[in-house]
């Protein structure tokens, strides 16, 4: 799941007429152009997280990669991600949204060859991390670019392609990664996932010049770099520790790091408070965990987005390692769930949320709980010869309880944070989910890896039987993250407001991806020169 998809389902823009922009902007057809670049940046960017999953079996063969270099292929994109987020919305106000996405698509690119043509897994591994530190620069301008570009009556049909493209890329993403491994085109097996970033981006950066209008904040908040420094040396303090310590054999520094990760997260605190005290700027409005539903929303993101980095590796790990199917079989066998999560999140907004309210994502906690409970009976009955067909029910169990969950939880979080912090509060979620993202891809060395090394399978078949109870351990794991998470939902609003309208819901839609607080929203466009 990549970032876009925090933006809230249920926002839609109030079609008024803006008469400041509506006269010129209609006139310029190139805006569509525009638009096309920027979705086509935002869906470059979701293919990318979800393509390399389906690919990881065949690039742990190819490079000969520890299975800790392979937790740090996909946990490093996601911290790189999560940590500058925010920074990156900032940046585009402050410098133009325009000149950030360009130099951000410029850096994926870049990225995506260093990628592609890596010689060792530490190649891949830093490559990985710039590839997710400048997708925080390039993303976060897609929404920002949107509002100055459309007036007000033309958003409401952008957002909804927007909202299309994001389902796209989740669904299209392991299949296209599947296809490109399982060709093998040109004997570069897994390598084409990454090259093909290679023509899109270059064509984004050829047009983005031409047809993007540049754009910025009048009044934008300063950077809070320190923040970051702060912020994600916590984060790392935890999670290289987890990933690596199973292959170091659980050193006595790990054991340290991860004691002063609180410590750390504790001084970041302290900064931040001293920063609102200072300019006012801080990376993090720590006011908005005064309010109740709002920080137990951000409870839940982080520990949904620790489901999800959990269960989608170890999904991968045990269907092609542990059973021993093609990626194109694998990723197959996943579209009957991509498909109930498109479905039920389609309905749950519209139709049960405003019936029901908090009850809907619930229930769809316990739905998920309940395909996965199912999902470890089958896996226990059938072992190593388990079919695609007799995993579709519980995936499309599973798949209705996280589209229950996924589209209406932000607006269920921002439901009580005040009108002039939806913005800075969406950008949190969407920064907190991939938090959890990386922190669950770094828990897969103790929940799924930590049973392979017990089992010390040294056969064919043990590896398959290791793999599918390791498989089956980490889904226990993951049932009872979502036994908490029902929990804590008890503390979101029974039913929530539906406060994001107008200039609301543009705040959030942007901050959403990453862009900056709604006081600086007050856009000044820059003729492009």
């Amino acid at each position: 799941m990549s970032s876009q998809a925090a933006v809230p389902a249920t926002a839609t823009p109030n079609p008024l007429p803006d008469p400041e922009r509506a006269p010129d902007q209609a006139a310029d057809r190139r805006r569509w152009i525009a638009l096309a670049i920027v979705m086509t940046a935002a869906f470059m960017d979701l293919v990318d997280v979800t393509i390399v999953n389906i690919a990881i079996p065949s690039i742990e063969r190819s490079l000969e990669a520890s299975f800790g270099a392979i937790q740090w292929i996909t946990a490093g994109y996601a911290l790189a991600f999560a940590a500058g987020l925010i920074t990156g919305g900032r940046l585009g106000d402050i410098f133009g949204r325009r000149r950030m996405f360009l130099i951000g698509i410029s850096g994926f690119t870049l990225a995506s060859a260093l990628c592609g043509f890596a010689v060792g897994t530490e190649m891949l591994v830093g490559a990985r991390l710039l590839q997710g530190a400048m997708a925080a620069m390039m993303v976060p301008q897609v929404l920002a670019i949107i509002h100055v570009t459309f007036p007000a009556h033309e958003r409401g049909k952008v957002f909804g392609m927007f909202g299309a493209v994001v389902g796209l890329g989740a669904v299209s993403g392991p299949l296209l990664g599947a296809l490109l491994t399982q060709w093998n085109l040109f004997g570069l097996e897994w390598r084409p996932i990454f090259l093909i970033n290679l023509p899109v981006g270059i064509a984004g950066v050829i047009l983005g010049r031409k047809f993007i209008t540049e754009s910025r904040a009048e009044k934008a908040l300063r950077l809070d770099l320190i923040g970051v420094v702060l912020a994600t040396a916590a984060l790392l303090m935890l999670i290289y520790p987890l990933t690596r310590g199973r292959e170091l054999d659980w050193p006595l520094w790990g054991h340290l790091c991860m004691a002063a990760s609180p410590v750390m997260f504790a001084v970041f605190v302290a900064y931040e408070r001293y920063k609102t005290r200072k300019d006012g700027s801080p990376l993090v409005e720590l006011s908005l965990f005064r309010v109740k539903s709002f920080a137990a929303g951000i409870a839940v993101q982080l520990t949904f987005g620790v489901v999800m980095g959990i269960f989608f590796l170890v999904w991968t790990l045990y269907m092609q390692i542990g059973l021993g199917w093609s990626p194109l079989r694998s990723g197959l066998t996943g579209v009957p769930f991509s498909i109930a999560v498109s479905l039920a999140a389609g309905l749950s907004v519209q139709q049960l949320v405003p019936r029901f309210g908090r009850k809907v994502l619930q229930a769809g906690a316990l739905t998920m709980m309940a395909g996965l409970l199912l999902y470890i009976w089958e896996a226990d009955r059938y072992g190593t010869g388990i079919h695609s067909w007799q995993m579709i029910a519980p995936l499309v169990v599973m798949g209705l309880g996280m589209g229950l969950i996924v589209a209406p939880l932000t607006d269920a979080v921002l439901s009580d944070v005040p009108r002039e912090h939806a913005g800075s509060a969406s950008g949190l979620i969407n920064t907190t989910t991939q938090t959890g993202n990386a922190l669950g891809l770094g828990l897969v060395a103790v929940v799924f890896f930590g049973v392979i090394d017990d089992a010390r399978p040294t056969s064919p078949a043990a590896v398959g039987t290791a793999f599918s109870d390791a498989f089956e351990h980490s889904l226990w794991w993951v049932a009872g993250v979502l036994g908490v998470i029902f929990l804590v939902m008890f503390a979101l609003p029974a039913r929530p407001k539906q406060h994001l309208e107008a200039g609301a819901v543009e705040d959030a839609a942007e901050a959403a991806t990453g862009t900056g607080l709604p006081e600086q929203r007050q856009e000044e466009p820059v003729p492009a020169k």
